[in-house]
């Protein structure tokens, strides 16, 4: 039973509410029980032992003649005997007239009054024996009554755990209906996800009622069904995009080779293979460039390291072979923790770019910007308009139709650039360049 109610939320809280109750009742009870039990005795020998006190302070008094019925101080306290040494009952109330010696029990002369309890052949008496000296003789003193019934049975307990147990029900059912009502709406939410599917992501879950944290949930669900829903638009479409980017040179190339092989006599054969190639070497750029995009925040080039933007500046240019000349202002001890073909990755693609829309000269910035390492190409091209600066970083994105695809790159340079700056924790954008385009990057400065 407890392994079915330990599979659902619901019957795990009530299951822990049940014990926690039993372990704090049941203490709780017992506590009480034995309270109430010393409470009741301490007023019980309390009783007798002022009676017993009375009875010798009136022996002495000679206000208690031997041999008559001892009158009863308290009605309660009823059973009254004096006892001599010799165990001879010496006079008694009504009560104990016909009843033996009421305990055996004689005080010494340091402790005067002794609280007891005996079991008389009849019934069990709480008492109390009181030293009487009396013209050099000891007697003793009892005074007691019938031990209570709450004192002499077990209906205290009876009654306090029956009530025990009527608590721990009531706080067990009240745990799982209150329980079952706040995962109500957990469960209406699981139902509405369930009926989610990747083919209509536009479904949401209902906001319940409140501003517990059942509805900050329903709001976190809604927000990751969201921006999952956006990626998958997003997928969609960079698969659609990648689909026709990639057509276009392989169509190109397939008609080639089939007019080649329907008209072998009329085709340039060096001519035939530079235009294959061309298009087999963008073939590969393409896939080159969506394997990186894949790769970029996948953690599996995730070894970090310092790199300092200086160098990395320098070694690159060193291997490249440019149209326009390249400036360089570069602090020294600018540095990032990266991953540094990412980064070359990054610059490469804007050299790239720049490259291809400058009209005279191509500027790289490199310096420290409070935490942040700023590194800046910038142009003398066409100017960005600002409804652009952000369009640009989209897969697949050029804005001068004009150019042709072969110098106009793979249309994935910008958003492989966006990407690894997201992957270091940083950004790039363009920024406000009168007479040509500047892009800067920001990464998280060591």
């Amino acid at each position: 039973m407890v392994r079915l109610w330990a599979r659902s939320l619901r019957g795990r809280v009530t299951l822990i509410a049940t014990v926690v109750a039993v372990l704090l009742l049941i203490p709780a009870g017992i506590g009480g029980v034995l309270v109430s039990r010393s409470i009741i005795t301490n007023n019980v020998w309390k009783s007798t032992s002022h009676t017993a006190t009375q009875v010798v302070a009136e022996a002495h008094n000679g206000q208690l003649p031997l041999g008559a019925a001892i009158p009863v101080p308290d009605p309660e306290v009823d059973l009254i005997q004096i006892v001599a040494p010799d165990g001879q009952v010496l006079a008694s109330s009504d009560a104990a007239r016909n009843l033996p010696r009421l305990s055996d029990v004689q005080p010494p002369p340091d402790n005067p009054v002794i609280n007891t309890t005996n079991c008389l052949p009849t019934e069990c008496v709480h008492l109390t024996a009181a030293r009487m000296t009396s013209a050099g003789a000891s007697s003793t003193v009892y005074a007691g009554f019938s031990t209570p019934t709450v004192l002499s049975t077990r209906v205290l307990e009876a009654v306090v755990f029956s009530q025990i147990a009527v608590l721990i029900a009531l706080a067990a059912w009240a745990t799982w209906l209150v329980t079952g009502r706040a995962l109500r709406p957990v469960a209406a939410m699981r139902s509405e996800l369930d009926e989610i599917t990747a083919s209509d992501l536009s479904r949401r879950v209902t906001y319940p009622q409140g501003a517990d944290e059942v509805a900050e949930l329903a709001r976190s669900i809604n927000g990751t069904l969201a921006r999952l829903e956006l990626s998958t638009r997003q997928q969609r479409q960079f698969a659609s995009d990648a689909s026709h980017e990639l057509r276009t040179p392989i169509a190109g190339l397939r008609a080639q080779l089939e007019s080649a092989q329907l008209y072998p006599h009329d085709t340039d054969l060096d001519a035939l293979v530079k235009s294959a190639l061309r298009d087999t070497d963008r073939l590969e750029a393409i896939i080159t460039d969506l394997l990186l995009l894949a790769r970029i925040g996948s953690g599996v080039d995730a070894v970090k390291e310092r790199v300092d933007l200086s160098d990395l500046v320098r070694e690159e240019l060193s291997v490249r072979s440019d149209r326009l000349p390249v400036r360089v202002r570069a602090q020294d001890g600018v540095a990032v923790c990266g991953i540094r073909l990412q980064l070359a990755r990054v610059l490469t693609n804007l050299l790239d770019n720049a490259q291809r829309h400058a009209e005279s000269y191509v500027m790289i910035l490199v310096a420290r910007e409070g935490d942040d390492a700023v590194l800046a190409v910038e142009n003398d091209g066409v100017e960005i308009a600002e409804s652009d600066r952000e369009h640009i970083f989209e897969r697949f994105t050029r804005l001068d139709a004009a150019r042709s695809r072969d110098l106009g790159g793979t249309g994935l340079g910008l958003a492989i650039a966006r990407d690894v700056a997201l992957a270091h924790c940083g950004s790039i954008e363009v920024d406000d360049f009168e007479g040509g385009a500047r892009f800067v990057l920001r990464i998280p400065a060591v």
